[in-house]
């Protein structure tokens, strides 16, 4: 069975390229020495580029074999001879850099098929405008009055509903779903993406649950990326809006009405409830749940595995059930240690 590389190893380039692309100083080693390739500290070799971030592999340092490595300050004495050092301040955002730079073709989420910009099996509507250089993949279905900028990409099996809108160099992967819904440009929305659906909105009652009209949309705006099988509810009565630059993970789910701010960042397999509220730069730990109607202040931080029931001020660290500053959170943790070694004790 064959073992196939999907990216291959970039184009050699010299030291003194690198460090200008990772914002780093070379304080050791030729400049016109040459990389052609990325790889973890345990598994580098001559022409490959390695960094170290985390204290964790730390030890791993000593016997690592490369060409080069990014380092922040604190480790740079531990980078053996022979190893080139760029001195970073935040060496994985550095190596970020080198690696849009070397691997362009995995920014975005690559075609599955080659050959005509639009596939024949594509069922695309008469009224609908595709700006130029956009591709549409097999199984595709665009429909009445939808709008496609220039230089998106619509995957295989897509199904965008009328009367959406997409931005220019926009990615819509494999099993996408749209409707009701105003996509910005350099967008990507990775497979099984499932945007504009119905909101979760029902009139309770003994007589049974009245099912409420959804009249929103979904408003994603620009240089926004959401995982696959993201759910994305349309507003019911207001628009639920996504800010430009957010990072949404896998498997989240957000519902009808939540406004998420600018550059957020939501981790796998949150689910935040209706009408919620993010401001700009709040960041939500993994199989978090956050209550409807509540506001997460600007760049708030909840760690994982919370539950955010209550308004939390801006510019803190929160974490827990229900979720509290990260001090009280700890404290109260270590006393219910505490309390129940006691216990077993008696």
């Amino acid at each position: 069975m064959t073992d196939p590389k999907f990216f291959s190893d970039s184009t050699p380039v010299s030291l003194k390229q690198i460090a200008e692309w990772a914002d780093a100083e070379l304080v050791r080693g030729d400049p016109e020495a040459t990389v052609s390739g990325v790889a973890p500290l345990d598994e580098g070799g001559e022409g490959m580029l390695v960094f170290i971030d985390n204290p964790k592999y730390a030890p791993q340092l000593q016997d690592v074999v490369a060409t080069a490595c990014l380092t922040p300050k604190k480790y740079l004495d531990r980078v053996p001879e022979g190893v080139a050092a760029l001195l970073s301040k935040d060496p994985y955002r550095s190596l970020a850099k080198v690696l849009a730079k070397m691997y362009p073709e995995a920014m975005t989420p690559l075609r599955v098929l080659g050959g005509a910009e639009i596939h024949p099996k594509a069922v695309i509507s008469d009224s609908a405008v595709l700006e130029g250089d956009v591709v549409v993949e097999a199984g595709a279905v665009i429909g009445d009055g939808v709008h496609v900028g220039a230089g998106s990409v619509i995957g295989p099996n897509v199904v965008i509903g009328a009367q959406c809108q997409v931005g220019r160099e926009t990615r819509i992967c494999a099993n996408a779903t749209l409707q009701h819904a105003l996509i910005g440009d350099r967008v990507i929305l990775h497979p099984g993406v499932a945007i504009g659906q119905d909101g979760f909105g029902f009139a309770m009652g003994p007589g049974g649950h009245l099912k409420v009209p959804q009249l929103g949309r979904v408003i994603i705006q620009n240089d926004v990326e959401v995982g696959a099988n993201t759910t994305i509810d349309r507003g019911a009565n207001r628009d639920t809006v996504i800010g430009e630059g957010t990072k949404i993970d896998n498997q989240v789910q957000i519902g009808h009405n939540v406004n998420v701010g600018r550059h957020c960042v939501i981790v796998s397999q949150v689910g935040i409830s209706g009408s919620a509220t993010l401001e700009d730069y709040v960041a939500i730990g993994g199989q978090t749940g956050v209550a409807g109607h509540i506001r997460i202040g600007m760049a708030a931080q909840v760690a994982a595995v919370s539950v955010v029931n209550d308004d939390l001020p801006g510019g803190g660290r929160y974490g827990g059930t229900p979720a509290k500053p990260v001090r009280q959170w700890f404290r109260e943790m270590a006393a219910l240690s505490r309390l129940a070694e006691k216990d077993g004790k008696n």
